[in-house]
């Protein structure tokens, strides 16, 4: 039976009504599709992996190596530099003592002629009388004929040894002057190579934090001296084991200076079991200059420490409940730090 017309009108405005619901249903599916796709895409780039942890540790290998080498060069031009300026503070020293020595000569010599000229001898050294510098005196090709002629072999001795006092001075001071030139070009390259070295540390370190916290074998961590890394990851070795105060035993207990203590001693560095002892135990370096396995001290009266780690890190036991851990250095007011090996 043929439906009634306001029957008709019904049914085609709800035919109308769902056809704009899926309409609608399907743009949001779509709109919702593209959002996951992007944010799929988005977590992909985000998630892409980076460098492989072997090929930065090989890489942070390297760079330690090319930093020891330039080390080697800049300490080597340091004492070229002083041997360069010790060199150029002697020939100074000698030239002024043979010029001295040269205008009494000169004076000397000046009596000898004025006698000759006075007995009716020729004239061959007037300017010995007006010439101040010696060196203006050596560069007058008549005065330096003059003596030249003289059968005083001192004259001619004195002479020589000035020129040559010159000669040193001059080319001590251009070893001086290239040493210093080189050593501020290795400064540089040293520089940029340790930002390099820095960056390439930091997922390793992060690596070797995750792993002892998982209780695994803690890897080789660059940069520092050898000691003072073994110290590091002696310590880092203590992840999550409890505070106790006194306590210095390894997977029972430690207080921060213990903690310290012990880790130094794995590598044959004695330290005392007292946190003021241990800032009068090395050098004091500034916060600037912080290299993995320092000592770190903080509060005004130095009541709490650990050990620097490199990138803002350090590792120590906290306190009463708490157990060893890695924390950011920022997160207590720093007072110093001191450098044991």
């Amino acid at each position: 039976m043929e439906p009634s017309r306001p029957a008709k009108a019904h049914y085609g405005q709800h035919r109308t009504r769902n056809t704009v619901i899926t309409g609608i249903l399907l743009a949001a599916g779509l709109a919702l599709q593209t959002q996951a796709a992007g944010a799929r895409a988005a977590h992909r780039k985000a998630t892409k992996p980076g460098p492989g942890i072997d090929a930065l540790r090989q890489q942070a290998g390297q760079l330690n190596t090319q930093l020891e080498q330039l080390t080697e060069q800049y300490d080597g031009l340091r004492v070229r530099l002083q041997q360069a300026q010790r060199a150029t503070q002697i020939a100074t020293a000698t030239s002024k003592r043979e010029t001295s020595a040269l205008k009494s000569i000169q004076h000397r010599v000046g009596r000898l002629a004025a006698l000759r000229y006075m007995h009716g001898g020729p004239d061959e050294a007037p300017a010995l009388f007006s010439a101040r510098d010696p060196q203006a005196l050596l560069d007058q090709a008549a005065t330096l004929h003059f003596f030249t002629q003289q059968d005083d072999v001192q004259v001619r001795q004195l002479t020589q040894a000035i020129q040559n006092a010159q000669r040193a001075g001059q080319n001590a001071q251009d070893r001086a002057t290239q040493a210093a030139q080189l050593k501020t070009q290795l400064k540089q390259k040293k520089t940029n190579i340790q930002k390099t070295f820095d960056k390439v540390r930091k997922p390793l370190l992060r690596d070797a934090v995750e792993r002892a916290g998982r209780g695994q074998a803690v890897p080789s961590i660059p940069g520092g001296p050898t000691k003072a890394i073994g110290a590091i990851r002696a310590a880092l070795s203590q992840l999550g084991v409890p505070y106790v105060w006194g306590g210095a035993t390894p997977g029972h207990g430690f207080d921060c200076s213990g903690l310290t203590m012990w880790a130094y001693h794995q590598v044959g560095v004695n330290l005392p079991h007292y946190g003021g002892d241990q800032w009068n135990a090395g050098v004091h370096v500034a916060r600037s200059q912080l290299q993995p396995g320092d000592l770190v001290f903080f509060y005004s009266d130095i009541h709490h420490m650990g050990m620097y780690l490199g990138d803002g890190k350090f590792v120590h036991a906290p306190h009463t409940g708490d157990r060893v851990r890695v924390a950011d250095l920022a997160t207590r007011p720093f007072a110093g730090a001191v450098r044991v090996v």
